[in-house]
């Protein structure tokens, strides 16, 4: 009798997920059959048979629009700025959490009112630095802004004062130096951490559109998020083309997602019990 319940919930439960899972991913499935039609036909659900296949809406992006740079320069902008976070965010966080001083505590008070603020207030100030500094329409302005986050330095500060100090002490009789232990020793039991922070700093940048677009103005800077936004017609919209742009962009997200995601599960569970 409990066996026969235990295996009618699980039933119900798988039910419940394939279901879920369909509804998830309808758009996606939507968005891949727009993209390889061959004709701007009906792009309702009737339509799916409809239209042939085709492969050259991704080639004339590639060829005609240009998009391969825009894909080059959110490739660029995103893997800057995650280095810089995993290196930055890093260092900060492990003097925030190995450093226990009155002016320590002050700063990382300040990392936590940073992360209260919503981070579209600064648009008309970083604008304006941006332009008095000469930056504006130039890879640094759409870089340099981003290199630190007071998420990181919370996810890293969080995750270092759950690494016993004696490793280093350990290592600091042995003779190794401070930078040493910070590179050798430290930096790989925070991989988990640093995985997650990665993640999520390249997904924010790949995915970002209101900077790239204020902080730019040449079609050779426009990260993809943008020029994608740019595709879109006033009377009318290439809706085969701007999918098969959006599956372009979605593609290296679902790539990397499937292929790290034990270590973003890992990463956001450790660190959860203090031992």
């Amino acid at each position: 009798m409990v066996t026969s319940r235990h295996t009618g919930i699980n039933l119900l439960r798988y039910v419940g997920l394939g279901l879920i899972l369909v509804v998830m991913s309808y758009p996606l499935l939507w968005m891949f059959r727009v993209s390889i039609m061959d004709v701007a036909g009906s792009v309702a659900g009737s339509g799916w048979l409809a239209g042939g296949f085709t492969l050259g809406n991704y080639i004339d992006l590639i060829t005609q629009a240009g998009l391969g740079r825009n894909l080059f320069n959110s490739a660029l902008v995103g893997l800057s700025v995650t280095l810089g976070n995993i290196v930055f965010c890093f260092m900060t966080g492990y003097s925030l959490a190995r450093f226990r001083m009155l002016s320590n505590k002050l700063l990382f008070v300040t990392v936590i009112v940073v992360l209260m603020i919503p981070a579209h207030i600064i648009i008309i100030p970083l604008y304006v630095l941006m332009m008095k500094a000469g930056l504006y329409d130039s890879y640094w302005a759409l870089i340099l802004p981003f290199l630190v986050n007071p998420i990181g330095i919370f996810l890293v500060k969080q995750y270092v004062e759950t690494i016993p100090p004696s490793m280093e002490e350990a290592a600091r009789i042995d003779g190794a130096s401070d930078l040493r232990i910070l590179f050798t020793i430290v930096m790989p039991l925070c991989r988990p951490a640093l995985a997650v922070l990665a993640i999520q700093v390249f997904f924010t940048n790949w995915n970002s559109f209101l900077f790239p677009f204020i902080l730019t103005s040449s079609d050779d800077l426009r990260t993809l998020p943008v020029a994608l936004a740019m595709m879109q017609g006033h009377q009318a919209i290439d809706w085969p083309h701007l999918m098969a742009g959006s599956a372009i962009a979605v593609l290296p997200v679902l790539v990397v997602f499937i292929i790290l995601q034990r270590q973003i599960v890992s990463g956001i569970t450790a660190g959860a019990v203090k031992q």
